[in-house]
């Protein structure tokens, strides 16, 4: 199964050079799946042309600083293409962003949370089994690093994962073949503990030293990206 990453942002600078480029991680978590899959990258942050999501086979759209409220001229074609390919059943993945603009441009709510940011390895209940989940434990442990939440999902998404801090983090929607989370099952927890470590001075000390502890909890990445890879190929 060919798989089309869309990119929608940039790793940090600073850390660029030591961890590469988002795709490159969500290539190593397939991978990982033991499943067969090819990729293609189109970058769209850099206003690229997105494809015929008709045409496709599998589309995976990636994290960004941007904000689904933001004014950038990528964004209105991009829900464009959700929506085609929502509309399509190309199966499709959103995650942090991608899992945004995904419930924004199926007739979600996106905002910047009172609540703050959301760093390290948070803790999510799991709230409904689709398919694929189907022997997922009661709570899935997964790195995040974001301000922005769904508040609102569509009317198509069930909420599957969920804590008090992002009650709706993650979305499997009635087609059938879209999901996303807003927690991040494709980083590593070097790279997870390093993006920590660079929001110092934007978030507040307490909460970059509890993020930095929570890496200290059991990571259950590789069994929600086991659950993503048999999303996609079952």
């Amino acid at each position: 199964m060919r798989l089309t990453i869309v990119q929608t942002g940039d790793v940090p600078a600073p850390l660029r050079s030591h961890f590469g480029p988002y795709p490159a991680m969500f290539e190593r978590m397939f991978d990982n799946t033991g499943k067969a899959f090819e990729y293609e990258t189109v970058v769209v942050n850099d206003n690229g042309m997105l494809p015929d999501p008709t045409q496709l086979e599998g589309i995976v759209i990636t994290g960004s600083p941007a904000g689904v409220y933001e004014n950038h001229a990528w964004l209105p074609p991009l829900r464009a293409f959700i929506r085609a390919a929502y509309e399509a059943k190309t199966p499709m993945l959103g995650i942090c962003f991608g899992h945004q603009i995904m419930a924004d441009a199926l007739g979600g709510d996106v905002q910047k949370s009172e609540k703050g940011w959301g760093l390290g390895r948070h803790t999510y209940r799991v709230a409904s089994r689709p398919g694929f989940m189907a022997d997922a434990p009661e709570t899935l442990a997964i790195a995040c690093s974001h301000q922005d939440q769904v508040i609102v999902p569509p009317s198509e998404a069930e909420v599957i994962l969920a804590s008090d801090f992002t009650p709706n983090a993650g979305l499997f929607y009635k087609s059938g073949k879209a999901l996303s989370f807003q927690p991040h099952p494709e980083f590593l927890d070097d790279y997870a503990l390093a993006l920590v470590e660079l929001r110092r001075g934007k978030a507040p000390d307490t909460v970059v030293d509890q993020g930095i502890e929570s890496f200290g909890k059991t990571s259950d990445s590789d069994r929600l990206g086991d659950y993503i890879g048999a999303f996609f190929r079952d």
